[in-house]
């Protein structure tokens, strides 16, 4: 058994190697007229899930270039996503969800510690930063919230980590539910804005439901991200930090930037807009082979039970909430 996990490890590398050379391929194949239908099918989801059975199986020769490269290359996806959307379209869809955005980051914030604080006896700062990264937007939340609270690296391992693999079941389970229950487009993009936890997983699995569902799910989800920032001051507040700085994610910025482009400047010019949409979503889906490989063993063994069931606990109660209100109104 020993010789055969020193086997693994000694070509792990290789392997890895060999994986992201051949989903590179497919993916350019999928830019190849005539040739797309051969890289149809690597989804999201798929990617995803061949980036975590590599990690699972084979450990992570490459951590540090895995994180690195999936938060950059997720970030340009993502501002190259709007230069696919119309500010005004954008607008229309995503205002619907605002109010009870703002009533569930707060609802999620108060319960996920009652939850976490309180019952489980979790420590403060690790029930506070799940909290925050159910309520608003994953590891982008926690990773901000954080270095307010000057959250342990084994805090925020803990909570990352939660997160994480709560992210990965979402992008397989959502769509399932979404098409079990008939949700529509405009449902599902909302629904999944609002209970998935990470960007990256809300915009795969809106791009797997559908066109529509993907640029809901995406504006709703930047919309919700700009949470960060009051969040992160009224935290400072109330853990009585003084001195943290705060600011609004540049790719969010970003983003918006490249929606007013494409809506003001573009128009006369819909293929160059619809180029960049179309590259942006297909790095997105290695994006996602880079954040499933960057899962590890050791990440799962760190999360311990009771982080998990407040993430759990309280992933359900958004879930169950958000769409009960959806299917209302």
């Amino acid at each position: 058994m020993a010789n055969s996990n020193q086997s693994l490890s000694k070509y792990s590398g290789r392997i890895y190697q060999v994986i992201l050379g051949t989903l590179l391929v497919f993916i350019l194949l999928g830019f190849i007229p005539g040739l797309e239908y051969l890289s149809s099918w690597l989804t999201p989801p798929v990617a995803l899930f061949i980036g975590l059975a590599y990690a699972l199986l084979f450990g992570q020769p490459y951590a540090k270039f895995n994180s690195k490269v999936s938060k950059k290359l997720l970030h340009y996806s993502i501002i190259g996503l709007g230069f696919g959307m119309n500010l005004h379209e954008s607008i229309a869809s995503g205002k619907d969800g605002m109010m009870f955005t703002i009533v569930s980051v707060a609802g999620t914030l108060i319960i996920g510690m009652l939850i976490g604080y309180r019952f489980l006896k979790i420590d403060k700062n690790t029930s506070y930063l799940i909290s925050s990264g159910t309520a608003i937007c994953g590891g982008s939340a926690i990773a901000a919230v954080g270095g307010v609270i000057d959250a342990k690296d084994e805090q925020m391992s803990v909570s990352l980590g939660t997160v994480f693999i709560l992210n990965a079941v979402a992008l397989f389970a959502f769509p399932v539910i979404g098409h079990y229950l008939g949700l529509d487009q405009h449902q599902f993009g909302t629904w999944a804005a609002i209970a998935i936890h990470d960007t990256s997983s809300v915009v795969g699995a809106g791009e797997a439901y559908g066109e529509e569902a993907l640029k809901i799910a995406t504006t709703i989800k930047l919309t919700r991200a700009l949470w960060i920032v009051p969040v992160a001051i009224i935290t400072s507040f109330i853990f009585k930090s003084k001195g943290k700085k705060v600011s609004v994610p540049m790719f969010i910025v970003l983003f918006v930037v490249a929606m007013l482009i494409n809506t003001y400047f573009l128009g006369d010019f819909p293929q160059i807009g619809s180029t960049l949409n179309v590259i942006a979503r297909k790095a997105l889906t290695i994006t996602l082979f880079f954040i499933g490989a960057s899962l590890s063993r050791q990440v799962l063994r760190n999360v311990g039970l009771r982080p998990m069931i407040q993430g759990i606990s309280l992933w359900i109660f958004i879930s169950v909430i958000s769409l009960v209100y959806i299917l209302m109104f």
